[in-house]
């Protein structure tokens, strides 16, 4: 499309014009605004911005008496109310500031931050990302604080993370960990935080997305319910950990946690965290508010959510029972024998349980022996003797936390409060 005849005239008098250099700038200031007049009506305002924009970047003007012009075309781009005309006009500019970037680059990237607004506004993330992705940070025509670089790293992170995709979010987020400490900025620490937990997440590292949601939780910068929706994160991630004692730990940190009673996720918490078994109908209300990464099928066909369960109702069966047959485990854990038998064989292997498998007899029996987090079971050298006893030693420890739990929900819901006497 070319540029209105009105513009077209204008710019042909200015660039044949024999006023002095430093008298031009005027002429085409003056042009701008009429060029600008008409952003919501002419069909051609972009081909003509476009046109103006060659015209100060050619011989006409120097690049001195240029800058200060295409700063105020961007000023002028950005205040468009229409969102589909700025994204066009800025488009356009960009094109035709290509060939000479590296002597604008100030200009070039207050158009793509201007532009990246603009995609953002209309939820168009990959575009707004793409388009950040082309601001020169690193140049020797202008110098570009450590701060400036964290934010748009940052923002460019958060863009692809809007989409789901955290292979590109996460080669931002590492660009920004070079020079995370840096900044002194609470809020880009924030973003940081909460970007590493939801790559975590969405990479199916959940007891380390728990472990990040759960500190991100604390933070006071945060409003009431954004540590709320951080901290059911925690829980939620904790529970699609695979079972040992590792997410034990974790289960029993988000447990004691006095806030974790208000989420909506405390019943599973509490249940994963005492050990019992879950029944199917538990499981369906619990997944109800899982992303949709959370539910995905893995290789063999199950769900992360269903995998993390089957390993816990195992690992709750081994507290209840010194023995199982391998059928009635099969019941319990609502799967076939030889796949219950597959989970108990990996579970013993990789010493998140501690036991053995009698397959002659078709029975697995429990040593009842803790399992340690490097693997294997901490007892394996004391003798089985002394199982009874440790089991005894285990529940009262849990009886003891329970009582500390609820001796501190009392205190916290009838403050007592001393007062010393006159004499």
């Amino acid at each position: 499309m070319m540029a209105s005849a009105d513009v077209f005239q204008g710019l042909q008098e200015l660039e044949n014009s024999s006023a002095p250099q430093q008298d031009r700038p005027a002429g085409y200031k003056k042009l701008l605004e009429q060029i600008l007049s008409s952003a919501t009506t002419s069909p051609d305002f972009s081909a003509s911005l476009g046109a103006f924009i060659d015209s100060i970047l050619g011989d006409n003007l120097g690049i001195v008496a240029a800058r200060p012009l295409l700063s105020t075309a961007v000023d002028s781009i950005r205040a468009i109310p229409s969102l589909d005309t700025k994204i066009q006009a800025g488009t356009t500019a960009l094109r035709s500031l290509e060939p000479r970037i590296v002597s604008f680059e100030e200009q070039d990237a207050q158009l793509r931050e201007m532009l990246a607004d603009a995609y953002q506004s209309q939820e168009e993330y990959i575009e707004a990302a793409k388009v950040l992705q082309g601001i020169q940070l690193e140049s020797s025509q202008r110098r570009v604080a450590d701060d400036h670089k964290v934010d748009i790293w940052m923002r460019i992170c958060r863009l692809y993370l809007e989409e789901d995709d955290t292979t590109s979010a996460e080669s931002y987020l590492n660009r920004a960990k070079n020079l995370r400490h840096q900044i002194s900025k609470p809020e880009v620490t924030l973003a940081f935080q909460l970007s590493e937990a939801r790559i975590l997440d969405a990479r199916r590292r959940f007891l380390e997305a728990s472990q990040a949601y759960h500190s991100f939780s604390f933070s006071a910068v945060l409003d009431e319910e954004e540590r709320t929706r951080a901290l059911s994160s925690a829980i939620v991630c904790a529970v699609l950990a695979p079972a040992g004692p590792q997410r034990a730990r974790a289960l029993a940190k988000l447990y004691k946690d006095e806030r974790a009673p208000q989420v909506a996720e405390f019943g599973m918490l509490e249940k994963m965290f005492l050990d019992r078994l879950l029944t199917p109908e538990e499981v369906s209300r619990f997944s109800e508010n899982l992303q949709p990464h959370q539910l995905a099928k893995m290789a063999d066909g199950s769900t992360v959510l269903a995998k993390a369960v089957i390993e816990h109702n195992l690992l709750s069966v081994s507290r209840l029972y010194d023995n199982i047959g391998i059928d009635e485990l099969a019941a319990l854990l609502g799967l076939d024998a030889d796949k219950a038998e597959g989970y108990a064989a990996r579970m013993l292997e990789q010493g998140r349980i501690a036991g053995s498998i009698d397959q002659i007899d078709r029975l697995i029996v429990f040593d009842g022996l803790e399992p340690s987090a490097e693997g294997g079971t901490s007892g394996q050298k004391k003798v089985v003797a002394g199982k009874g006893l440790r089991k005894w030693d285990s529940r009262v420890q849990g009886v003891a936390e329970e009582m500390e739990r609820v001796a501190s929900m009392i205190q916290h819901q009838y403050p007592v409060q001393y007062c010393l006497a006159q004499t």
